[in-house]
Parts: C-alpha cells; sequence; structure tokens
C-alpha cells in the first residue's frame, strides 16, 4: 500500500534573492508548491531565514518581491515574520524554481 497525498509538493532550498524596486537582499529560502487542480494555478509558499534587511524593509511597508532563485523567479508576497524572525512568502504563479515535468506513460 503506498501513502497517497492530496497534492505532491516540489520545492527549493537554499540561496535566493528579494528584489525589492532597485534593491536586491540575498537570503536563504525553503520554498515548496503544487499545482491546485480546482483552481488551474499553481500556488508556492515558503520560509525566508531571518535577515535584517527584509526585517527593515517589511516594517517599512514593502509586503512584494520579487523573489529570485537559481533557477527561475516570481513575484511574491510577504507576510509577518513567526517568533524566530523568520517571513512567509508565497505567490500563486510560475514558481521561482524549475518544476520536474511530468513523466510520460
Amino acid at each position: 500500500m503506498s501513502d497517497e497525498h492530496e497534492h505532491e509538493e516540489e520545492g527549493y532550498t537554499g540561496a535566493a534573492t528579494l528584489v525589492f524596486g532597485d534593491t536586491e537582499v540575498a537570503v536563504e529560502v525553503e520554498l515548496r508548491g503544487y499545482f491546485q487542480p480546482i483552481d488551474g494555478r499553481y500556488h508556492w509558499y515558503g520560509r525566508i531565514k531571518a535577515n535584517d534587511d527584509v526585517t527593515s524593509r517589511v516594517e517599512g511597508g514593502a509586503r512584494t518581491a520579487v523573489l529570485r532563485t537559481p533557477t527561475g523567479q516570481a513575484e511574491g508576497t510577504l507576510t509577518d515574520p513567526d517568533p524566530w524572525g523568520r517571513y512567509r512568502v508565497g505567490g500563486i504563479s510560475t514558481p521561482p524554481y524549475k518544476i520536474e515535468e511530468p513523466a510520460e506513460s
């Protein structure tokens, strides 16, 4: 018997860049995502490791940024930090990392 999941998640963990307008901030991220068949879109989300530059920008009102990884980029929304100073980031779009193509049967 196999473990059935509602959706398979793919992701990326490692170095990334948050772009706030003309300013780039180097960050470490852990990202995951999945295709949601109900709305037909890809939902991606994750955490940004605690970073003082990100904190100052979000506290200054920035809530969206372009997130770049070595294999892609996407605009994401940042939310309030968790108790460890990590910001959640997410979007509904092509994710900022490469998605493996499904294997053909």
